[in-house]
């Protein structure tokens, strides 16, 4: 089987606030394919060019870049141009997967649910937000994921200090609804109607704290697969994730962040096209729950990859 994938690319690394995590999952995932007897090799996007990319001939390439230049539909495009079939979402999907603020506008016409929010920029009346969306509040990069430049507002002092450490990322700043709650991932895979949920994580992070280190580096952060939770509403959750994903016409793979209210009720954070691969990372966790192990699920990524814009056959 390994044989029929060619050459393959694992494009990892990247210039994005998120590389370092990326050099860990593309590491994580050259191993998984090259153990698999995969002839896999490792691409830097951050230090080689796209010049280089084409050089290289890869038959396939594996994406395993978080954010900006990777995750963003940006680097998709590039190689729907080189003719390069992928992993993940094409790039309409990436790059409204990437936004935060298009990903719920989105979600919102489809009636799903998401925390209130507003855009913000430099003149914005900060401290009149508050009085329309509560305290607390987060405030975050829309563009950015691995919870960069999110700062939890409590009061109206912390607005400017708050809008400042988000817009170093994003000339627009999300303010959301700060939901209580129960933090919960969900992994996709497949397309359309195949599309489908993996085991519900809980993520149980010290103090409430799911920050950065938490994510990567913390042996203290919880893991709970599957989640304790009624099937009933296990189901619900499940389907409202797959709803979202297909909303914004993902494929291949993704993981839907969701957030469970006092009342049970979920709300949608944010979509993943690119999730992380590291030895801490949620999708592997919940492929194991299904009795996939880490190369497998490399292997079944990969095997899915392809060019999502096919020009229409011209009359003979």
């Amino acid at each position: 089987m390994s044989a029929q994938f060619g050459k393959v690319g694992v494009l990892y690394g990247g210039r994005s606030a998120e590389r370092e995590v990326s050099i860990m999952s593309g590491t994580g995932v050259h191993e998984a394919l090259r153990s698999q007897g995969v002839d896999a090799h490792l691409f830097d996007t951050g230090t080689r060019t796209l010049a280089e990319l084409a050089d290289a001939r890869f038959d396939r390439v594996f994406i395993a870049l978080h954010g900006r230049y990777g995750e963003d539909g940006s680097l998709q495009g590039a190689l729907e141009l080189l003719g390069i079939p992928y992993t993940g979402s094409g790039p309409m999907a990436s790059a409204l997967a990437m936004d935060k603020i298009m990903t719920k506008r989105i979600w919102l016409q489809h009636g799903l649910p998401t925390p209130q929010f507003e855009s913000l920029d430099a003149d914005s009346e900060l401290r009149l937000v508050p009085d329309r969306l509560g305290l607390p509040l987060i405030l975050k990069p829309p563009h950015e994921g691995s919870t960069v430049g999110i700062t939890k507002v409590s009061g109206y002092s912390d607005m400017k200090e708050a809008y400042a450490a988000a817009a170093r990322f994003d000339e627009t700043v999300l303010a959301e609804q700060f939901i209580t709650g129960r933090e919960l991932t969900v992994a996709l895979m497949g397309k359309g109607r195949n599309a489908r949920a993996l085991p519900i994580i809980e993520i149980v992070a010290p103090q409430g704290n799911y920050d950065y280190e938490h994510k990567y580096f913390s042996d203290e952060t919880q893991y709970f697969c599957p989640a304790d939770l009624p099937k009933s509403l296990a189901d619900e959750i499940a389907n409202i994730s797959v709803a979202a994903y297909r909303a914004l016409d993902c494929e291949g793979w993704a993981r839907a962040d969701v957030l469970l209210d006092r009342q049970n009720r979920p709300w949608l954070i944010e979509m993943n096209t690119s999730p992380g691969m590291t030895g801490h990372s949620l999708v592997p966790m919940a492929a194991r729950a299904v009795g996939m192990s880490y190369p497998e699920l490399c292997m079944a990524i990969l095997a899915e990859a392809s060019c999502k814009l096919q020009a229409p056959a011209r009359n003979a």
